[in-house]
């Protein structure tokens, strides 16, 4: 891709968040051509699908927890206190709000979004229950406002299928980690080629599926930018769920949920 087209797509997203963001719908779109069929939809109860517990969905502000992910990277980035923390496409918070539950006062978590909508929701979620120690900060994940070997952990969740440009973004979040430092990504990944038509298809693509890459090419991605112990792990079982997300669309054949981890080497 060239890079008008790849703003014409960057375009594209901002403008389907943005309407997210200004919506009180949930899911990905909040449209029947979304990465769920999100009409009247309860966001705690995707959430909860998607491996969240009930504690998780109920101990955030309202309004945070939008029902827009594909798992739970709070789950596998196994956060202590005082570690630093970096959300790539934070949305209105929620996995921000978790991760500052995990690394407590002495910790720091920071969002950084490209839609200003969601930043301003995130940062009104975070203004009204006094998170301190949670930033957001309106920014293109492939371009990322944070200095050198600052953070510990990166989180993600359903985000780094919908840009054209995912080895920037890997190559950003080396260069901010520090030595040792890890990333914790729940995404969406393809498991057959997809066809030139659903790749053009851009109600696909922002609804997180089209955008999505082979696991094979992730992998030489995260190798490029110098990451160690890469594991990408599909979820079969999500095929059940993104059945949902753009129905009759088979969508579900060639792609999958999945967990991205990797670590910064300290040397």
């Amino acid at each position: 891709m060239n890079q008008l087209e790849n703003d014409n797509i960057r375009t594209a997203v901002r403008e389907q968040y943005g309407r997210v963001a200004a919506s009180s719908s949930a899911g990905c779109g909040c449209a029947a051509t979304s990465c769920c069929d999100a009409s009247g939809s309860d966001p705690n109860a995707i959430s909860m699908e998607l491996g969240y517990s009930n504690a998780d969905v109920s101990d955030v502000p309202a309004g945070a927890n939008m029902g827009l992910g594909c798992g739970n990277p709070k789950a596998i980035a196994a956060l202590q206190p005082g570690e630093t923390v970096l959300d790539l496409g934070s949305g209105g918070g929620f996995d921000c709000f978790l991760a500052a539950r995990e690394v407590g006062a002495t910790g720091r978590v920071i969002g950084v979004d490209m839609t200003p909508e969601m930043i301003s929701k995130a940062r009104k979620n975070a203004d009204k229950s006094n998170y301190t120690h949670v930033e957001f900060r309106l920014g293109e994940i492939e371009n990322l406002p944070v200095a050198d070997a600052v953070v510990d952990v990166i989180i993600s969740n359903c985000v780094i299928n919908l840009s054209p440009e995912k080895a920037k973004i890997f190559q950003e979040s080396f260069r901010v980690l520090k030595p040792g430092g890890r990333i914790a990504i729940s995404d969406v990944v393809a498991t057959v080629e997809l066809t030139d038509k659903q790749k053009g298809d851009m109600a696909l693509f922002t609804g997180c599926m089209s955008g999505a890459s082979m696991i094979t090419d992730l992998e030489n991605m995260l190798k490029d930018a110098g990451f160690d112990e890469i594991e990408i792990k599909p979820k079969d079982e999500s095929r059940a769920f993104m059945r949902n997300w753009v129905r009759g669309s088979k969508m579900e054949d060639y792609v999958v949920a999945a967990t991205i981890e990797a670590i910064k080497p300290v040397v």
